[in-house]
């Protein structure tokens, strides 16, 4: 039997047909087989795309996110206090993160500015203010060279809807009419691509890295191969302490935990989750890795799935769990 292999996406724009989610998952695995080929493996790329490494699901939840938007739960609603402030501490860990390595005086300049604008002392109150000022920095940080074109983000306010669809994840909110909150629909999703029984690899990325890791926490089946790519559980105020089960640890199911980052991928807050989480029971912590892109969009997940060092590990991965059945 083939073991399963499950992406899980992050961040970014619904994908509005059958299709197009389609496309997504191809593209992901078209980046894994580039990586794979770099890494040595050229004879496995036919079996990767062609699907016979492996069966391959693409764990598709951002439709949900979508539907929350449309109801007014979104982070540009004033009113959603709670979610606002998860916001202003994603970006205010990320700006921490890039200020002890930063490229030079002129992003220090703006990251500072940032910074100080994030503080919510001494800052005019009322309503809409926390808002106002979240997306007063967010258009500071655009100025940082290569921002904009790491996320596509033409606007601060666009830029602010996709970060906070990890705000609103770890906000626990917006029950659906049966009462079941976001990040539980969200959790389902994935949890319904994972094998229950057989090996199932997981490759996730950002956002997913947080939604994979608490859904494996609810996971019978063996994982042989965690894999996080440009993820936010290092941020040690918007996410680590948010996570769930506490205190935060590796799920008892993964066999080995392989976590990517690129020091240009401003998402990828607090690099080194290992230093953070408890270890399982098999003592499997997250083994941190730095890989850089050419360019300057570095955050998608096929940046990451094309480099050898994430990809090599993911075929062999796969190839050992055919050859043992875990």
């Amino acid at each position: 039997m083939k073991p399963r292999l499950v992406f899980v996406h992050g961040i970014g724009g619904p994908l509005d047909s059958a299709a197009a989610r389609d496309a997504e998952r191809d593209a992901w695995v078209r980046a894994l087989a580039e990586g794979a080929r770099a890494a040595g493996h050229a004879g496995k790329v036919s079996a990767l795309t062609q699907g016979w490494a492996a069966d391959i699901r693409f764990a598709y939840y951002g439709d949900l996110f979508g539907a929350g938007q449309a109801q007014g739960g979104s982070a540009l609603d004033p009113t959603v206090d709670q979610e606002t402030v998860l916001l202003a501490e994603l970006l205010g860990d990320a700006v921490d993160e890039r200020l002890a390595d930063p490229a030079g005086e002129d992003e220090i300049r703006v990251l500072t500015h940032a910074r100080a604008q994030l503080d919510p002392r001494g800052a005019p109150q009322g309503p809409g203010s926390a808002l106002r000022q979240t997306l007063n920095a967010a258009n500071t940080l655009l100025s940082v060279p290569g921002l904009r074109t790491f996320g596509g983000w033409v606007s601060a306010k666009v830029m602010i809807l996709r970060l906070s669809q990890v705000a609103r994840y770890l906000a626990r909110g917006e029950p659906d009419a049966d009462g079941v909150p976001l990040d539980r629909r969200i959790r389902r999703r994935v949890g319904e691509a994972l094998d229950p029984v057989g090996p199932t690899i997981v490759v996730s990325h950002s956002l997913g890295t947080v939604v994979a890791l608490e859904t494996l926490h609810e996971h019978a089946g063996p994982v042989p191969l965690f894999v996080t790519l440009g993820s936010p559980l290092g941020m040690r105020t918007a996410v680590l302490p948010k996570l769930r089960p506490r205190p935060a640890g590796v799920p008892g199911q993964v066999g080995r935990w392989l976590n990517f980052w690129d020091r240009d991928d401003f998402v990828a807050g607090g690099p080194r989750p290992e230093k953070l989480l408890r270890p399982n029971s098999r003592d499997v912590l997250p083994v941190s890795t730095r890989v850089d892109s050419d360019g300057v969009w570095v955050h998608p997940a096929v940046r990451y799935l094309a480099h050898p060092a994430v990809a090599g590990p993911v075929v062999e991965a796969l190839e050992a769990a055919t050859a043992t059945g875990l």
